[in-house]
């Protein structure tokens, strides 16, 4: 049985708009920075998200992101929600994971999936096949990227990926990786052979407990404590000190199936944080949809976060 983890917290800013933000290109970066300048004190890590692009709208590219924050923000730990796989080569993606190590001190969490996002696939010319391919290169991407980290050189022979006689150097210690999602045949069975760390997308508690069974199940077969892999969880919080008032916030938002909401008060947060971490859940990479705004990040971090430190 792995030692209790502490719980920790990050915060998953925007790369531009996101589905209930318009943010103002024109001072985007420097909103964003002063935005951090509040969050980055008080949580343990910062999370970027990878898509290319939402419709028309504004929407910076994860990796320079997450290397602009990582300059400035020499203290969290930093990490990716998630990369997918058919957007970056992934033995180019070996040697970008271990510069950024080195220039961050090996603060670096490499939060990696399948993909999903068709339409963008489409538009900027990535194949999209099904999903149990797509699963299956993930995992070559993982394999080959990990042999770059360890080999000297790595030569790897994959069905998707392949190097021969590659030198990825420097090889600092190689950042966990997070593998998104929650398929149950194909995808947590990915997650129980090569995942470091886990980030589901389910939304009730119930359903969570589910998921996990399926994981330890898959654990049990490939002879793998599930107890090794940390669990993440990732939810957008309406947060305010009128429970009334943050349900008003986020409306139909908290119907929507593409990503976990909670909406609330202080006292309703730290009761549904509660019941994913009985579930075994030790990292929360949330989002505050209040950007550029903080009162919502300034409330968690003054009447939630006390609670579980």
């Amino acid at each position: 049985m792995t030692a209790k983890r502490p719980i920790e917290f990050g915060y998953n800013p925007p790369t531009g708009d996101r589905l209930l933000e318009r943010v103002d290109p024109a001072t985007f970066v420097r909103d964003l920075g002063r935005v951090l300048d509040v969050a980055s004190p008080a949580l343990d890590s910062l999370w970027v998200s990878d898509h290319h692009m939402t419709g028309d709208r504004y929407r910076l590219e994860c990796w320079t992101q997450l290397t602009w924050i990582a300059a400035r923000y020499p203290g969290p730990l930093l990490g990716t929600v998630v990369m997918a796989n058919s957007y970056r080569h992934p033995p180019l993606l070996a040697k970008m994971a271990a510069s950024l190590q080195v220039f961050s001190g090996g603060r670096l969490i490499l939060g990696y999936g399948a993909g999903w996002a068709e339409a963008e696939y489409r538009a900027y010319g990535y194949e999209f096949p099904p999903a149990r391919v797509r699963i299956a290169q993930m995992v070559d991407g993982i394999k080959v990227m990990r042999a770059l980290w360890t080999g000297h050189p790595a030569t790897y022979h994959g069905e998707y990926y392949q190097v021969t006689d590659a030198y990825c150097e420097p090889r600092p210690e190689p950042p966990p990786i997070m593998i998104g999602g929650d398929g149950e045949r194909y995808l947590l069975r990915a997650v129980a052979e090569h995942a470091d760390w886990w980030l589901p997308y389910s939304r009730t508690t119930e359903v969570l407990r589910h998921k996990l069974a399926v994981l330890r199940d898959h654990c049990r077969a490939v002879g793998r404590d599930v107890d090794q892999i940390r669990k993440a969880y990732t939810f957008l919080v309406f947060l305010d000190r009128s429970r009334q008032a943050a349900i008003d916030r986020a409306g139909a938002r908290l119907e929507r199936a593409d990503q976990p909401a909670f909406a609330g008060d202080p006292a309703a947060l730290r009761d549904y944080l509660a019941e994913r971490i009985e579930l075994g859940f030790d990292h929360f990479p949330l989002v505050f949809p209040g950007f550029p705004e903080t009162d919502d990040i300034e409330l968690f971090v003054d009447q939630v976060l006390p609670a579980f430190r």
